[in-house]
């Protein structure tokens, strides 16, 4: 069983304390490495051949040195070292390409599994997920905590395994060499590791919160952007720039202290090489200057050069213990969006639904998006094949959320929706999706051209067809007037379109699609009269063949349903058609009377949405 999503959590809070950072889910990982295990394997042995070619050069420059210090040096013996010293760095270069390329092509790849796997995922999970995380934050887990995972995967384990084969070959060849100066070098190891305890924690602190900084910035701008007509058409421009500016210092201050306390621990660490560089000079020369045979410059230059060599790798394990740290945190929260399981799925034994007729019922309805709180009470309603019904009422009477259950989107607490004589739940999502046709009022349009946006719903459509689609709905005058017609880029969501355009092109691949049981949710709400009139007369052909389910505040445009459904706070007060419910003289007539006589459609209460006893106050993301 999947975990409960639960939004912005502590795996988003600033004060993520490093004693609660979850390691398990580290080890999860592995089903992202497993696919790739012969070639970390080949990539880790070339690792310890490298690292065991790489500390054979100190020794050779030893040798050099001592060669010609005596009188005894000869040509052939210093041309043999230096040839050996050359074709060591050349084999070294050769065989750190291989390693680089093996790396780099493994670390990529696996970006693009775990990247592949969470897209994917994203894709099932239910709109209850949404509502709770900012898209921002999403995009962050998607790409930074994942770019996160890989560079422990594909880097951190490598110079992990390199740093462990320098510092123990180093240790061993100085001990092999002289044990005396060894163990005058390694004083300074304590001090290192002292600092190494006390600077550690503060830096690992300081590069959580950049990293918790850089997801609010790219939630800020997320939202910035997608919202930006609104901010410019309330010259809101200043108010936002300061909002980005408090988040974007707040990063500022962040990474200048993860800086100020890098700029700290790097130059002690320097500080501390230094000293150790300082007793081998010191020492060694004390032992030279009496007769050491055992010392000499060559072999004082091959300490120096290791003992430098030895406290970067130690260093080194500072920064790999961060990846590890920041890994485990992106780890869990990767892994908490994989766990969370959609909130509508298939049973194990759902069937396909297959071509339907239409017949829709919703029998007994109770739902709510807290269950505790129900917006739908006890609803009933049913559309037969071919027939057309609207839905209309007050803002918030809950007539979006019937059109949710519909498409499952979400499922009911009680109750049931019924297609063709099958629950919605006992049939595939795929399958009963294929059967529905949905226009909204926020029209969705993808970064492409016209024609493959009305042809999104059905890839296999010719050209004619796109275009014969559109001229139904009379969007093909004004394709036509487009720079490049049907081929036009509409950028991103339609941005060089006008709000009535939109809509008709969501009407033309809605018609495309050629759906059993088509869905208009306020599709109508936000075009001119003239646009109006042209989908006016391109519904008589979109209803034709066809169930039809309108959600209307235009009560123009479902005057000629078979039958109209009155909700009111989540319950059906009215039914019946246009003609009988204005004789009724209810809830209905009140709405069209107000309509038509510039009156507002509903009352100022319930214009700003007040809840009511028993239903909540819907969320934006209800659309109702």
């Amino acid at each position: 069983m999947g975990m409960h999503f639960h939004g912005r959590g502590r795996l988003d809070a600033d004060d993520l304390s490093l004693a609660n950072v979850n390691f398990k889910h580290l080890g999860r990982t592995k089903e992202f490495v497993m696919p790739f295990l012969s070639r970390l394997a080949a990539a880790m042995a070339l690792v310890i051949i490298l690292g065991i070619l790489g500390l054979q050069g100190p020794v050779i420059i030893g040798r050099v040195v001592d060669l010609v210090e005596t009188e005894t040096a000869t040509y052939d013996r210093l041309h043999t070292l230096i040839v050996l010293y050359v074709g060591l760095q050349v084999a070294i270069a050769v065989l750190r390409y291989i390693q680089t390329y093996i790396m780099s092509w493994t670390g990529q790849y696996m970006l693009y599994s775990i990247r592949k796997k969470l897209f994917l995922h994203l894709q099932d999970l239910g709109l209850d997920f949404y509502d709770k995380l900012q898209a921002g934050r999403i995009m962050s887990r998607v790409v930074n905590d994942v770019e996160s995972i890989n560079h422990l995967l594909a880097g951190g384990s490598l110079n992990l395994l390199s740093d462990f084969v320098n510092i123990f070959g180093i240790i061993y060849i100085m001990l092999k060499l002289n044990a005396r100066l060894a163990m005058i070098t390694f004083i300074t190891l304590p001090l290192l590791f002292f600092t190494i305890y006390f600077l550690q924690s503060k830096l690992t602190r300081a590069y959580h919160k950049t990293r918790r900084r850089l997801a609010d910035i790219a939630a800020n701008l997320q939202e910035s952007i997608s919202g930006m007509k609104i901010t410019q058409a309330f010259s809101r421009e200043d108010q936002n720039a300061d909002r980005f500016n408090d988040t974007n210092r707040q990063n500022f201050q962040a990474q200048m202290e993860a800086a100020r306390l890098h700029a700290v621990f790097f130059p002690l660490v320097d500080i501390i090489s230094t000293i150790g560089v300082a007793l081998v000079y010191y020492y060694g020369g004390i032992r030279m200057s009496l007769g050491d045979a055992a010392v000499t410059i060559g072999t004082i230059t091959v300490f120096v050069n290791y003992t430098n060599r030895l406290f970067w790798p130690i260093r080194n394990l500072v920064e790999v213990w961060n990846w590890v740290l920041q890994a485990a945190v992106s780890s869990e929260r990767v892994f908490e969006v994989l766990d969370t399981e959609p909130n509508v799925q298939d049973k194990p034994d759902a069937i396909e639904l297959g071509s339907v007729e239409g017949h829709v019922e919703f029998k007994d309805i109770t739902f709510g998006y807290d269950p505790s709180l129900p917006v739908l009470h006890n609803v009933n309603i049913e559309a037969k094949p071919n027939e057309t019904i609207a839905l209309v009422g007050p803002t918030g009477a809950g007539k979006s959320s019937v059109i949710n259950l519909l498409c499952r989107f979400y499922d009911v607490q009680g109750g049931a929706v019924v297609v063709d004589g099958h629950d919605v739940r006992d049939v595939t999502i795929q399958s009963l999706r294929q059967n529905l046709g949905i226009v909204l009022q926020d029209t969705v349009l993808f970064s492409g051209t016209i024609r493959e946006n009305i042809r999104y719903g059905r890839l296999t459509a010719t050209d004619e067809e796109v275009e014969e689609a559109a001229k139904v709905v009379g969007a093909h005058d004004f394709i036509m007037r487009q720079p490049d017609g049907y081929d036009t880029e509409v950028r991103e969501r339609g941005s060089r379109l006008s709000v009535g355009q939109r809509q008709l092109l969501a009407f033309a691949r809605a018609l495309l699609a050629d759906p059993r049981i088509l869905i208009l949710d306020e599709a109508t709400s936000s075009v001119d009269a003239y646009t109006e009139l042209l989908i006016q007369r391109a519904l008589e052909k979109l209803f034709k063949g066809r169930t039809s389910i309108v959600i209307a505040h235009r009560l123009s445009t479902i005057r000629n349903a078979d039958r109209i459904y009155v909700i009111d706070q989540g319950r059906v007060v009215e039914v019946g058609n246009h003609e009988e419910l204005v004789a009724e003289g209810g809830l209905y007539k009140s709405l069209y009377e107000k309509q038509f006589t510039g009156a507002p459609l509903v009352e100022e209460d319930q214009a700003q949405e007040k809840p009511v006893k028993g239903r909540p106050r819907l969320r934006p993301a209800t659309g109702d």
